[in-house]
């Protein structure tokens, strides 16, 4: 099967500016409310605590249960190595989404693959399984979430067939170009065509937020605030034009 393009141009700077400012819940909301109900991976859990923020392209990578008839094809050179690929081909500013279906017996990377992302400028890596090395993965400050860990070659388990194709990671569907960001939270996918709307309501939402936070901070009761109703949102526009909210 033909590897399938993202639908919408790349990510582009100032959507990534925005996303990387806002928090995941605070987007999550954004896409429920849009009637995107399951967007945000549950499982994957950062293996970094000061490695979590990141914002990028998904670049997409489908496995199966293993079958070592293939497993040997792709070692005597008669079947390509789509593990070494997803590697070689994952970019500077790409997140790596590999799709294991909770298998978390075997590692689809270590340390020094890890490290080899790092070096390329790649975002972030997320999967739904295990990784080898994830006391070292610790201290490198790369996003890398993932479900566990394990010590045996992904092909113990698994099988890489298809890149760039339409994934389900951790219940979420991924396609090639969607934009993928995480922070402490978790790990949330935003359609590619929605990015840059996401990314404006969100920057918006927080900014309101964080005018309310501040007057919570003083003392000002919920009510007609957090909801906000009408009046609020008057007085929250006017401190907004004048430079002091928002």
């Amino acid at each position: 099967m033909p590897d399938a393009t993202p639908a919408t141009p790349a990510l582009t700077d100032e959507i990534r500016r925005l996303l990387s400012g806002v928090a995941v819940p605070t987007v999550v909301s954004i896409l429920y409310r849009k009637g995107l109900r399951g967007m945000m991976m549950q499982a994957p859990k950062p293996l970094n605590p000061a490695a979590t923020k990141f914002v990028g392209t998904a670049f997409t990578v489908r496995t199966i249960p293993v079958r070592e008839d293939l497993v040997e094809a792709t070692a005597r050179g008669e079947r390509p190595n789509l593990q070494g690929e997803a590697v070689a081909r994952v970019a500077a500013g790409d997140v790596l989404v590999v799709a294991m279906e909770g298998e978390t017996r075997t590692a689809f990377m270590g340390d020094i693959m890890t490290t080899h992302f790092l070096t390329k400028g790649v975002a972030g890596v997320v999967l739904d399984g295990g990784v080898s090395d994830a006391a070292a993965i610790s201290t490198i400050p790369l996003p890398v979430f993932c479900c566990g860990t394990a010590g045996t070659p992904v092909t113990s388990h698994r099988l890489v067939v298809e890149l760039q194709a339409a994934i389900g990671c951790a219940g979420v569907a991924v396609f090639p170009g969607d934009v993928v960001m995480g922070d402490a939270n978790g790990v949330v996918c935003i359609p590619a065509h929605l990015a840059a709307e996401v990314a404006k309501t969100a920057a918006d939402r927080e900014a309101f937020e964080e005018w309310v936070l501040g007057e919570a901070r003083k003392g000002r009761a919920l009510a007609g605030l957090y909801p906000a109703n009408e009046a609020t949102m008057r007085e929250y526009e006017a401190c907004r034009a004048a430079g002091t909210g928002g």
